[in-house]
């Protein structure tokens, strides 16, 4: 069985990370989508947040699992048995970043390749932290997430507002 590891922080998942995995499962036979601890990043969703909305959003694909993992990447998919991790390339800045991480994980394991994956033409330019800010300020994000993850997003800004 063919297995890619497609990891990211998901904070949150948005349509277009949907339509990457979607693609990923016409190449793969399994997709294990791997939710990084990564508290370097503030997360505005908790681990366990960000595990559980993946989880839902994916009930539909067939093939596709969701998991959480700490610590390196090449060691989960070590553990995983996969034999590709696949990234998300929105646009050229994203590439030089992504380049010298795959080399950097081949450096450290050669026993998998690394496969980047371009979303549709429509999520280009979509991202986690400008669903964030757009959630954030009020915006509608209905055409970026998934409806609960936008409940969700809507949930903790709310709840981040009675605090103040």
């Amino acid at each position: 069985m063919r297995t890619v590891i497609y990891p990211g922080s998901f904070d949150p998942l948005t349509n277009g990370h949907l339509d990457v995995m979607q693609r990923a499962t016409k190449l793969f036979d399994r997709v294990i989508v791997a939710v990084a601890e990564n508290e370097g990043k503030h997360p505005l969703f908790t681990l366990a947040e960000r595990l559980a909305l993946v989880k839902r959003s994916i009930r539909s694909l067939r093939h596709v699992e969701a998991d959480a993992f700490d610590g390196l990447l090449v060691d989960y998919v070590e553990r995983r048995a996969a034999h590709a991790v696949l990234r998300g390339l929105r646009a050229v800045s994203d590439f030089e970043f992504e380049f010298q991480l795959a080399l950097m994980n081949r450096k450290l394991n050669e026993r998998f390749e690394t496969i980047f994956m371009t979303p549709k033409d429509t999520y280009t330019f979509l991202s986690s932290s400008m669903v964030k800010e757009i959630a954030r300020l009020g915006g509608d994000v209905s055409c970026f997430v998934p409806p609960h993850v936008r409940k969700a997003l809507a949930k903790k800004f709310a709840d981040r507002r009675a605090r103040l």
